[in-house]
This record gives C-alpha cells, sequence and structure tokens, in this order.
C-alpha cells in the first residue's frame, strides 16, 4: 500500500489573504495630481485604487448606468462623474479613509445635459468644470455650488474634447489673463470661448471668440500650455496642429490683411501641421522643464493612439524623440490592433509620471526620468483558464520560494503578476487564446500552450539591473500539433547548478489527440538571441486518446507521464529520454489506463511522496490510483459539479481540488474527509496553484476573480490555545472569586448580618439564597416592628433603603420571578410593597434608565440608509413590561386571598354554631330514630 498509515499534521484552516478582482472594465478614468490615486470605472461603479500598492481604497456607488465622463479636480477634493442617465455626481475625495462600503454623493444634479456627456474636464483652480454633451451642448459649472455658469450651443454634433485655457504667471498660480475654454466637436472645428468677458447666462447666447479650422476628421485631444499661449490639437485625421493663441503683431497684421477681418483682436495662428501617421486618441504638452514653453523650440508634446505607443515628438523638428510602450515585431490581426491601441494617456507632471490606458482594459504606467514602464495595472482578466507560479525575475538563481504569479486567460496574452505589489506584465507572442501554462522545476522558466497550435517557452529578460522593469521574452516555440494545444508540462527534475542545459523536455496533449515530446536541451536564457525564437524538435509523437487531451502531467523524477481525457481514462507512459553524442532520442511506453470515472477526466496529476495518482472528472469525483497496479485506493465525493483541478500539498498528506460548483476543498487522505472549504467565486475555477512551501493556494475562475488562500492552522491552534487558556485562568479565579464571598456570606449570616449578606447575595446574583434570606428577616420581626416601619419589618426597610438603582432592578426582576408561585409570594408581595412605599415611583422610573441608558438599533448598512440608525430609550419600556408582568400574578394572589378570607369566614361560622349546640337537636332526631326501628324489629 502506497499511502502511509501514519496520522499527519493536517492544514485545516485558510483564510483570504487578498484577492484580485476586475480594476478596470471600459470607459473613461482620472487620476489624482500625485499620482497615487486612480479611479476606474467596473461595471456601473467607480473604483478609487492605490496606484502603487494595487489594492482598492474605494467604491462609490453608482446609479445603475453607465459611467459617461470622469474627472478629478486639481486640489483632488473632487471626484466628478457623469452617467448614462445624464446626472451629475459629485464625491469628496480629500479626507476619505480605506472602506469596503460604497461612498455616497455629496451632490447630484438628476439631470445635467439633455444628451450623454463624452468629455468633461476642470480647471487648475478647481473651481469651474466644463461638460460637453452629444447634442452639441458645452456646460460650465461652479463645482463648489453646483449651479451652471455658462452654456454654449453651437457645436456641429458631439462635443470631442475640451480644455481650459488658463494663462498663469511663470513660477505660480495666479491668473495672467483672460479665462477661456477651447472645445472641438465631430464637425472637425475647434472654437475658444471667453468666459472673463463672454455671457454668464444659461442662455446659451455666448458665441466663440474664434473658430479654428483644419482637421478633416474629429478631434480628440486638445491642450494649452500653461502660459496660454499654444495650443495643440490632434485628431483621428492623423494628424497633430500647434496653434498659437497669442501671435506677435506682425503676424497677426498680414493675417489681418489676408482674411480682411476688422477684429482689434489678433486671431490664434496656425504654426504647424504635423503627420503622425496613426489615428491620435489623445495629445498634450509635455513640461519637464519649467521655462520651456515660452517659445516653439521648446514644446514637446506627447500623442497616443492607434498604434499603442506614447510618443514624444519636439515641435520645432517634429521628429519623434522618445517613445513610451514597445514596437511591434511581428505582424498582428485586426483585432489584436484594436486590442492594443490607445485610448487615453493621462500626465501627471508631479509624480513625473505618463499613463497610457488601452483597449484591452489594461493600464501602464511610464517614468519620466528612466523612460521605462515603472508599473502596469491589468484591468481585468475576463476567464482565467489556468494558473502557475514561477521565479522572482529579480533572483532567478536564488532558492527562495517563487513568487511570481503566472495566468493564462481568455486572451493570447499571458498575465503575470507580483502578488505583493499586483504589479503585472503582459506576455505577447501567441496569436490565439492561450489555455495551458507549466513552469520549469526551478521555476525560472515559463511554458504555454495556445489555441494557435504552438507552444512557446520565456524566459526572463535579464538585460536591465531594474527591477521596477522587468519582463518575460519567448525563448522558444514548438510546432506541430494539427488542433490546439490544451495540455503541457514540462521535466521535474531539477538542474545541477551552473548547468548549461537547465531544461530537458516537455510534453504537449492536443486537440488532435496526440501527446508530442519535445526536445528542450539547447534552449537557455544564454544562447536566447532577441527576436530570434529557437524552433524545438519533436522527439515523438504519440496518438493517445480517443477524445480530447484535458490534461498532462511528469513524475518527479521523470519517469512517467499522466495523461487525462474526455474518454473517461487517464493513461500512464514510461518516459524514455537519452542523451547521446549524435543529440537527444527519447520515446513514450504505454503501461496501463485508470478507468473508472463516468465522465470526463479534467485534471491528473502525480503525488510527489508516493507512488500513487490523483485524477478529477466530470462526473463530480476525485480519485486516488496505484501506480503499482493502477486500481482504484480511494473515491472522495463531495463537489455538486465537475472537478475540474486537483493537486498534492502538505507532503503528499492532502488533496486540494476546485470544481465548477465554486468552491475549493481541501482534503485527508488518510481520514478521507474533507477538512476545509473554501468559497469565494461565483464561477467555475478552472486554475489552480500551489507555492513551493505550501501555505499559499491559488484560485482562478471564470468570474475573473483571482484569491490567495493562506495556510493559518498553527495560527489558528495558537489562538484556540490561548484562548482555552484565558477559560482556564478566568475559571480558576472565579472559583476563587467564589469560595472567597461565599465565605464571606456565611461569616455574615452567622453573624446575623442579614443586610451585609442580602447585599452580596445580590450583587452576585444568587436568588435562591436571596430567598432564604428575606424569608428569615420576614419571619423575625416583632410586634414594634409594625408600628416603626413601613412595611412592617424594620430590617427590609432599612435595606431597601440603602439598595442602588442598579440593584434595585434586580430585586424586582427576582420579585417578578418569585411572584410567579404561590409558595412564594407573600414573600414577593412583602419586597414589593416595601419598595413602593420607600421608593418614590421616579426614582423608580430613573433606576431602570440608569441601568440601560441607550440600545441603539443599527440598519444592516447604515451608508445606505442613515435615518436607520438611532438611538432609543429602554429604561421606561423595561419597566412597564415589569409592571405588566407583576400585575396579573399580583391579582391572581388577591383574588385566592381574598377566596381563603370568605372560607375562612364559613369555618368560623360553623365552629360558632358547634359551640352554641346548634346540631345537638338534629343529632337526637337520629337517635329517636334509630330506637323506633329497634322497636319495629
Amino acid at each position: 500500500m502506497a499511502i502511509p498509515t501514519q496520522k499527519p499534521k493536517l492544514k485545516t484552516s485558510f483564510k483570504k489573504a487578498r484577492t484580485i478582482g476586475p480594476l478596470y472594465t471600459g470607459g473613461p478614468l482620472a487620476i489624482t495630481p500625485d499620482g497615487l490615486k486612480l479611479a476606474t470605472c467596473v461595471a456601473e461603479e467607480i473604483v478609487l485604487t492605490n496606484t502603487a500598492t494595487g489594492v482598492e481604497l474605494n467604491r462609490f456607488a453608482g446609479d445603475t448606468e453607465s459611467i459617461t465622463s470622469l474627472c478629478v479636480t486639481a486640489s483632488a477634493k473632487y471626484l466628478i462623474a457623469f452617467t448614462g442617465s445624464l446626472s451629475l455626481r459629485i464625491y469628496d475625495i480629500q479626507s476619505l479613509e480605506p472602506s469596503k462600503k460604497k461612498i455616497q454623493p455629496t451632490r447630484t444634479i438628476a439631470r445635467a445635459h439633455e444628451a450623454p456627456v463624452h468629455v468633461c474636464t476642470t480647471d487648475p483652480t478647481s473651481t469651474l468644470l466644463a461638460s460637453g454633451s452629444a447634442d452639441g451642448v458645452v456646460k460650465v459649472w461652479d463645482i463648489a455650488h453646483g449651479y451652471v455658469t455658462h452654456v454654449f450651443k453651437g457645436h456641429g454634433g458631439v462635443v470631442s474634447a475640451l480644455s481650459f485655457n488658463y494663462p498663469q504667471n511663470p513660477g505660480s498660480v495666479s491668473q495672467a489673463g483672460p479665462i477661456r475654454l477651447v472645445t472641438a466637436s465631430v464637425d472637425s472645428r475647434i472654437r475658444i470661448f471667453n468666459l472673463t468677458n463672454g455671457a454668464s447666462t444659461s442662455a446659451g447666447g455666448g458665441k466663440p471668440e474664434a473658430v479654428l479650422d483644419g482637421h478633416v476628421s474629429v478631434p480628440r485631444g486638445l491642450d494649452v500650455s500653461p502660459d496660454g499661449k499654444w495650443l495643440v490639437s490632434g485628431g483621428r485625421d492623423s494628424v497633430v496642429m500647434l496653434w498659437d493663441l497669442q501671435p506677435t503683431t506682425d503676424s497677426a497684421n498680414k493675417l489681418s490683411k489676408k482674411s480682411k477681418s476688422k477684429s482689434t483682436a489678433p486671431p490664434p495662428q496656425l504654426v504647424k501641421t504635423i503627420p503622425v501617421l496613426e489615428r491620435v486618441e489623445s495629445v498634450g504638452f509635455l513640461f519637464q522643464d519649467p521655462g520651456s514653453c515660452g517659445t516653439k523650440d521648446g514644446l514637446q508634446f506627447y500623442l497616443g493612439g492607434q498604434k499603442g505607443r506614447i510618443s514624444v515628438r519636439n515641435a520645432s523638428d517634429e521628429a519623434e524623440a522618445y517613445s513610451f510602450g514597445d514596437k511591434v515585431a511581428q505582424a498582428q490581426t485586426e483585432e489584436q490592433e484594436e486590442q492594443r491601441q490607445i485610448l487615453d494617456v493621462l500626465y501627471v507632471p508631479e509624480a513625473q509620471t505618463i499613463i497610457s490606458v488601452h483597449a484591452d482594459q489594461n493600464i501602464t504606467l511610464y517614468s519620466l526620468e528612466t523612460h521605462a514602464v515603472s508599473k502596469q495595472l491589468i484591468g481585468y482578466n475576463d476567464e482565467i483558464v489556468d494558473a502557475t507560479f514561477i521565479r522572482s525575475h529579480s533572483s532567478p538563481s536564488s532558492s527562495t520560494s517563487t513568487d511570481l504569479l503566472a495566468l493564462a486567460t481568455n486572451s493570447s496574452l499571458i498575465r503575470i503578476y507580483s502578488p505583493e505589489s499586483l504589479d503585472g506584465r503582459l506576455l505577447e507572442g501567441h496569436s490565439d487564446i492561450v489555455l495551458a501554462l507549466a513552469s520549469s522545476a526551478d521555476g525560472v522558466y515559463l511554458a504555454s500552450g495556445s489555441k494557435d497550435k504552438s507552444a512557446r517557452i520565456w524566459a526572463p529578460n535579464t538585460e536591465t539591473s531594474d527591477t521596477s522593469s522587468w519582463s518575460y521574452s519567448p525563448i522558444a516555440v514548438c510546432e506541430g500539433h494539427a488542433e490546439s494545444i490544451g495540455a503541457i508540462a514540462m521535466a521535474r527534475t531539477k538542474p545541477e547548478p551552473g548547468s548549461k542545459n537547465p531544461l530537458r523536455f516537455m510534453f504537449t496533449g492536443s486537440q488532435d489527440r496526440t501527446i508530442k515530446m519535445w526536445d528542450l536541451s539547447a534552449v537557455s536564457q544564454e544562447t536566447f538571441t532577441a527576436g530570434q525564437e529557437l524552433r524545438c524538435k519533436s522527439l515523438t509523437t504519440q496518438k493517445a486518446h480517443e477524445k480530447d487531451i484535458n490534461s498532462l502531467d511528469v513524475s518527479p523524477n521523470d519517469k512517467l507521464l499522466a495523461s487525462g481525457s474526455q474518454d473517461r481514462t487517464a493513461k500512464i507512459y514510461a518516459v524514455d529520454y537519452t542523451p547521446t553524442s549524435g543529440g537527444v532520442k527519447g520515446e513514450l511506453r504505454h503501461l496501463g489506463t485508470l478507468k473508472g470515472h463516468k465522465r470526463g477526466v479534467w485534471s491528473v496529476r502525480f503525488c510527489r511522496t508516493n507512488r500513487v495518482i490523483a485524477t478529477g472528472s466530470g462526473d463530480k469525483t476525485v480519485k486516488i490510483w496505484s501506480l503499482d497496479d493502477y486500481s482504484c485506493l480511494k473515491t472522495f465525493e463531495g463537489h455538486t459539479n465537475s472537478v475540474l483541478r486537483v493537486d498534492f500539498f502538505n507532503a503528499g498528506m492532502q488533496l486540494i481540488t476546485t470544481a465548477s460548483d465554486g468552491l475549493v476543498k481541501v482534503w485527508s487522505i488518510h481520514e478521507e474527509e474533507c477538512k476545509a472549504t473554501l468559497d469565494n467565486h461565483e464561477d467555475k475555477i478552472w486554475a489552480l496553484a500551489v507555492s513551493s512551501d505550501d501555505r499559499t493556494i491559488v484560485s482562478g475562475g471564470a468570474d475573473s476573480t483571482i484569491t490567495f488562500w493562506e495556510d493559518c492552522t498553527q495560527e489558528t491552534e495558537v489562538e484556540k490555545e490561548s484562548q482555552r487558556a484565558a477559560l482556564v485562568l478566568k475559571s480558576a479565579t472565579i472559583f476563587c472569586l467564589d469560595r472567597i464571598l461565599d465565605q464571606e456570606f456565611q461569616n455574615y449570616v452567622s453573624l446575623g448580618d442579614y443586610k451585609r449578606a442580602i447585599l452580596l447575595a445580590l450583587s452576585l446574583g444568587q436568588p435562591g439564597r436571596l430567598l432564604s434570606l428575606f424569608r428569615t428577616v420576614i419571619s423575625t420581626r416583632s410586634e414594634s416592628d409594625s408600628n416603626e416601619s413601613e412595611s412592617g419589618v424594620k430590617l427590609l426597610d432599612q435595606i431597601i433603603k440603602s439598595l442602588d438603582g442598579t440593584d434595585v432592578v434586580k430585586l424586582l426582576t427576582y420579585v417578578r420571578d418569585w411572584n410567579t408561585q404561590a409558595k412564594t409570594s407573600a414573600i414577593a408581595q412583602t419586597i414589593l410593597y416595601a419598595i413602593v412605599k420607600l421608593r418614590s415611583a421616579e426614582s423608580v422610573v430613573q433606576s431602570f434608565k440608569d441601568s440601560n441608558v441607550e440600545k441603539r438599533i443599527e440598519a444592516a448598512d447604515p451608508d445606505e440608509d442613515p435615518e436607520s440608525s438611532k438611538p432609543v430609550t429602554n429604561g421606561e419600556t423595561a419597566l412597564k413590561e415589569m409592571v405588566e408582568a407583576l400585575i396579573p400574578y399580583s391579582e391572581r394572589h388577591m383574588s385566592r386571598m381574598d377566596r381563603l378570607l370568605q372560607e375562612s369566614y364559613v369555618v368560623d361560622y360553623i365552629l360558632g354554631e358547634m359551640d352554641n349546640g346548634m346540631f345537638d337537636a338534629d343529632f337526637s332526631d337520629d337517635e329517636d330514630d334509630g330506637m323506633e326501628v329497634d322497636d319495629v324489629q
């Protein structure tokens, strides 16, 4: 028997350490001026994320409609959003603390426009907000007070871009001229409106100071230099135009003569038209030197669009100074180009950062100092189909555990995450969806299989020492399958230190029902040449199954290969890998077939410590098989749907499984039972990965959620032990205290100090002793007590007078209980009579209020309904309930006493008549009648 019989120390407790969910699903986004907080759209909600850690800070409640436009004020005080319901929502984010509760807006304007708003922006002072809608109307708002200051109509369609022209003096934020608003619309015209001298009404009568013609397609980007002199515009006509908003007198006169204009103000002048050979979606000035914006020679601008790269150009010579983002090395399909293109570019001068937002929901942050990627935030992962751990890029030769997570999703791009910072990278190389991932034995290399019928080997780039600009590159490709590759496995024997051949072989399984063995002996980082992937040789091809191959796994000693298929079987093969002087030879020999599942086998996995193998199937079961005779040893049932992934961990003593029911289960193999069920997914869990130290489990599913589960069994046991020790200590303390108090109580009773004994019993909450003491006190009353006390018992009066409010409430509670029984009702009524006589009604009410001042009734979510959380006075209610409980029993006892009294009168009457001889005549008559009977006889 391969499974050991000793009882291992099981891991039974796991905590949800971290969750990676959707960060950005499309739409507008904004960033604070310091570059630390990024506001993105996730469905109909806004999420505020810390760009340094990738952690979600806050989530803002929407109105069930999509967000159409978004911006943050320059002071980082307000987050402003327009929704598909035409409402304007303003959120105060300046003093927000991280919270999981949805933040409500501080101001909402129900119908801000008559059509959806697609662009909005704020001025540098955070005073004004400009919004442009699809019906060609531009409104300017006072942010603090929420009213409209200007309305501009006349645009020939959807407003496509907005920018404030707020001239500032050099080195300060003081205003150096009138405030203007620059707008662009789908009629390809740019309009300039004067907000300082223009009409300040909502009638829409304001006319533009100037209308700029030049673009032949919709302008998508506008930006004005800080001094208000230069305007740059870019559009989908693949050109960028530079305008002089404050032309010199000579140039203004020439332009005035040419156009025969009678205007005294010099009109803006087109300085240069720059062809950029791509559709522009965003454009703006880039000022790394504050004094460089005075002349055209010092101007630099950035643009982003169709090519998926941020290009920085000089305005003087039109040449590209540098760019952010990699150039495409190979031809791409139209769909790939569309996903790669840039939708928006955010420039953050304070953080020296520039950000590109791509159509595939990925956000890349670049450093203006190093011109390299500083961080990449992956917005949306779609359906996650596979996951594996790989070694950190910073120390590929380190012996520490792997700390990067590779994911395959419904995309041709492979995602790699740093779990600590959520910094991600996208690996480009496949032309279709990646279906399977596997890591090498040392964790340095990554293998991927795709629908494009190829497999690729990836290695970390070692060209740069900057840890923030890490990435992976494809170094080898395996082509030869006729259908998609859905399963992949690499050799699991670690290479010797300093080996020139870190890899040996790899297996791929395809929908063409064959398994191929590939020679990787020539693949390494040292032999890789940039841009030239090594083509690997196929050593053998094996017709393996009758249906699609779902899973492959190699044994820890590289001697066996297991495959799982939709044909409901798993097969075991012997691996013959022989290096020779003429090359490498490889073969597969079929050893056995594992039959028993009623549905397709989705996952196979060898145990690292025992000669067993586990399989997970669509029949909702997990089976463990012996590698000696290929018999089924154990069957685990518990999932309610197909088991998709299975793996051994904890030295082979436990199993972990994921299924279509959205659950992760941890099993004890020895005890054959489920030890933990982990629930954080809402759909099928396709991906499962276990860290090398077995402390972290990662699950990823079709709900686009990645969950990190950490083993907390030891912490849980320590916590339980500390709680048990605290309970024992508390019990011992209470026991000792009870003994001391009990002895003190006995001393009071033996000395006849009933007052202190009653107070002690009342404080200890001992109603039985209280009843006995009060019975003794009442029974020892003398005749003089009736004249000297209110209740008829002098000692009882002294006790009642000495009680504080809390003790009165306690005593009344016991009296209420004693009053329900006839044998203790007399004592209860005596005490109640004493309290009523000696304590005023006001003092009793106050006692109940002091003992239970307030009870707060909280709603399920106070933020959703603030009115539902309010204090409620509970003292009077408790007193009312007490009185209502005392009255019925008191009335019943009164009726019983009345009946006893009446019956006592009857007894007295009978006894009195007996004394008067009332019954003597009757007895005489009976005796006479008896004598007559005797005579007759």
